[in-house]
């Protein structure tokens, strides 16, 4: 058999990069016979009119389609790795060498059926570590993403530049979308997003996890994190919707997800209305005692004054989520969003309202 045909052969067969070693054994001539030949067949591949092409990899070499044909033939292709999956392969690659038991924490019973599926497809190998196994990336791994080792130094800083460029850890991780809780949902057309997800994710079903597995941002409200890092472990974005200047600073925090000219056109919006209620606001001469800070906000953006005698002003509920009464003697109740339903620029107006109209009624 000819020497050149049989390496061709095994890159075309592999799929993957096969190093120097490898060719040298399948053709059972020594290490220096291969370099020339691979070289040869990478200038023939440039000669001729096909769609493949051989690259020299180092002490590795491959065989592969063309940039140009890549997204023609992908729906050809085997499998992807789904982005489930890619989540767990990327905290291996991460923190590797990692005891088995150890991943299985960090992502819940589905990593076993993961990491069985990585182990037949080659991007890691795992070895006996006492009643467990230590789990690392292979050199089949650093094909499939294009890198330039397997060394974990250099995939971990690979990871770490990624991270500084969000967008590009987020395609890497295969996540694509912003989601909500549903309570924020309109927030979305404010930022101009179109493709997201509503998730109940302070206790989601066994599908909405799976659904934040695409999500490279959660939108959730203000003291959940610590809930929410039970099923999501991507960018977790906590915001509150209380005032104006909540909402605006809530679109904000969407930078780089947001549509700039939507966004800002909306940021305006809610600017005017703030000033807008602060003008109806500097007609009432009454002072008010706010009787939680939430109410405490909204007089602070009404510019109101305050003292220890004044009207007492609570939110709509008897008591707190921690059993505290708060709404029992106000003078003034305050809806809040578990007695709202409307998107969060009318809920914010509401809350305005209750209060100037409430004082503007209010009798000593």
């Amino acid at each position: 058999m000819n020497d050149k045909e049989t390496i061709e052969a095994s890159l075309f067969a592999a799929g993957r990069a096969l190093d120097v070693l490898t060719l040298s054994k399948i053709i059972n001539k020594p290490k220096k016979r291969v370099d020339p030949i691979a070289q040869s067949l990478i200038r023939e591949y440039k000669e001729r009119e096909c769609g493949l092409e051989i690259i020299d990899l180092g002490d590795r070499y491959v065989m592969q389609v063309k940039p140009q044909y890549t997204d023609l033939v992908r729906p050809l292709a085997p499998k992807e790795v789904g982005a489930p999956m890619l989540r767990t392969l990327s905290m291996i690659a991460y923190h590797q060498p990692v005891i088995q038991s150890d991943l299985v924490d960090m992502r819940g019973n589905a990593a076993y059926d993961h990491i069985r599926e990585l182990k037949e497809r080659g991007f890691i190998a795992a070895v006996a570590h006492g009643r467990t196994k230590l789990l690392r990336t292979t050199p089949m791994f650093a094909d499939y993403f294009e890198l330039e080792s397997n060394d974990p130094e250099t995939i971990k800083k690979k990871i770490v530049d990624l991270s500084r460029q969000q967008s590009g850890l987020d395609r890497w991780l295969g996540r694509k979308f912003v989601a909500v809780t549903p309570m924020y949902e309109s927030l979305m057309g404010m930022c101009g997003i179109d493709e997201y997800r509503v998730i109940n994710a302070y206790d989601p079903t066994e599908d909405e996890v799976d659904k934040l597995a695409d999500v490279y941002k959660l939108v959730i409200s203000k003291g959940y994190s610590e809930r929410v890092r039970k099923y999501y472990d991507g960018e977790i974005i906590e915001v509150s919707s209380t005032t104006f200047t909540d909402l605006i600073d809530a679109i904000r925090a969407l930078e780089g997800a947001y549509d700039k000219t939507k966004a800002q056109e909306c940021i305006e919006c809610l600017e005017g209305l703030k000033e807008r209620y602060a003008s109806k606001a500097l007609v009432i001469s009454k002072k008010v005692q706010p009787a939680t800070d939430m109410i405490a906000k909204i007089i602070n953006d009404l510019r109101i004054g305050v003292s220890a005698n004044g009207v007492l002003i609570a939110p709509d509920y008897e008591t707190s989520s921690v059993g505290v009464e708060v709404g029992k003697d106000a003078d003034i109740l305050v809806p809040t969003h578990r007695n709202l339903e409307a998107d969060l620029i009318k809920r914010v107006s509401l809350k305005y309202d209750a209060i100037i109209d409430g004082l503007n009624e209010f009798k000593s």
